[in-house]
């Protein structure tokens, strides 16, 4: 079993708190082996919190059904708990007036319109501009640290939870992510770095001897995240992606398809380490909520050569096919607004190419020299071979 981050630091390093006022920036992912949430082992520890900053819909479970979870004092710990993420993503002033310390855990999923990426760079904005010190706790890339895929993002076309130039999947882990950004984006953060102790870049989530614990209510397995950095892409158009049912990413569909014709096209196609299975399914939530939804599940038997991106590109390529009647990108919600695709995608060219009806092949042939660059420019920052 690996060490996280958390680990080292109550079992070695615990004289970086000392006698510090600790702003924790966390969410209920952030657990030691026998799942003790990070709040209670630090203060178990005899750290002293002084506030919890919560990453994505909230801190605790209580606030992961509210997308925008409001400010709130932590029933246990008796600190304030301040939620960034909706309107306000950056630790304002006033919200770290009573911190000398940030510490940092996220259990991030490896894809960029994943909120922790955004909330990272945001407080170690804050940090910065505050000079506040950063201690960041690392945790595994739970689908590896080695394959990068899709486009990086450009200007203009930003989501609030990828709100940075990397690629779709970008193979690093928080701690290294963190130095990336400190020093492209100059935000001037004191950032100290625990590293994990038996990490390697090949690892998956269940090599690590680590429970999963779900960062997000639309992540419950790690197989969701095995599938998301490609099926995240569906939120761009009018399919279901399975929000609401047991298998969020894992299920795709809407009333229209026919899912025995969408498997066969998708399974002749031959994508390396998938294959697709007829299904039908009742989402309670998202699109089509309440309705019988054909389609297909995603299953991936091979996850070495699995390309989760390809695979979404070539879903959403087939059900427009299929269905062009039927089919539609959603429009933006605001005139002048990039479309959902495009901000998820961090590019104009995926919509554009699908509409012109080019093959989903020349666009990865298109990213394959800034996937090359971008891996070369984060090797300084790696910390795991």
């Amino acid at each position: 079993m690996i060490k996280t981050g958390l680990q080292v630091l109550l079992e070695e390093r615990l004289n970086l708190l000392a006698g510090r006022r600790v702003g924790l920036v966390s969410h209920t992912a952030a657990v030691l082996p026998d799942v003790t949430g990070i709040a209670s082992a630090l203060v178990d520890a005899g750290v002293t919190l002084a506030a919890i900053f919560g990453l994505g819909p909230g801190f605790t479970n209580s606030m992961a059904a509210s997308r925008e979870a409001s400010d709130a004092v932590d029933r246990r710990f008796g600190v304030p708990v301040y939620s960034l993420y909706g309107e306000v993503q950056e630790p304002s002033p006033a919200m770290l007036s009573g911190v000398n310390t940030l510490v940092v855990d996220f259990q991030d999923v490896g894809t960029r319109y994943f909120s922790s990426l955004s909330t990272l760079f945001f407080v170690l904005r804050a940090a910065g501009s505050a000079e506040i010190p950063v201690i960041l706790l690392d945790r595994p890339n739970p689908i590896n640290g080695v394959s990068i895929e899709g486009p990086l993002g450009v200007s203009g076309f930003e989501l609030p939870e990828g709100v940075l130039p990397i690629p779709i999947r970008h193979g690093m882990t928080m701690a290294e992510l963190a130095l990336y950004l400190n020093n492209k984006f100059k935000l001037n953060a004191s950032l100290t770095i625990v590293p994990m102790q038996g990490w390697s870049r090949g690892m998956w989530f269940d090599d690590t001897g680590l429970q999963w614990v779900s960062p997000s209510s639309d992540l419950p397995h790690f197989s969701t995240a095995v599938v998301y950095p490609g099926m995240c892409l569906l939120e761009g158009t009018n399919l279901s992606h399975g929000k609401g049912t047991p298998l969020p990413y894992e299920l795709l569909g809407a009333p229209w398809i026919d899912s025995y014709a969408l498997a066969d096209h998708l399974n002749k196609e031959r994508l390396p380490g998938v294959r697709f299975r007829p299904t039908s399914f009742i989402p309670v939530t998202g699109n089509f909520a309440g309705q019988v939804c054909e389609g297909v599940q995603v299953h991936v038997v091979d996850r070495i050569v699995y390309q989760p991106v390809h695979v979404g590109l070539h879903v959403i390529e087939a059900v427009r096919m299929l269905a062009l009647n039927d089919f539609e990108f959603i429009k933006p919600s605001a005139t002048g607004s990039p479309q959902q695709m495009d901000l998820l995608s961090g590019v104009a060219q995926i919509k554009e190419h699908l509409i012109a009806g080019k093959q989903v092949s020349d666009l990865l042939r298109e990213w394959k020299a800034l996937r090359e660059q971008f891996a070369e420019a984060r090797e300084p920052y790696l910390l795991y071979r």
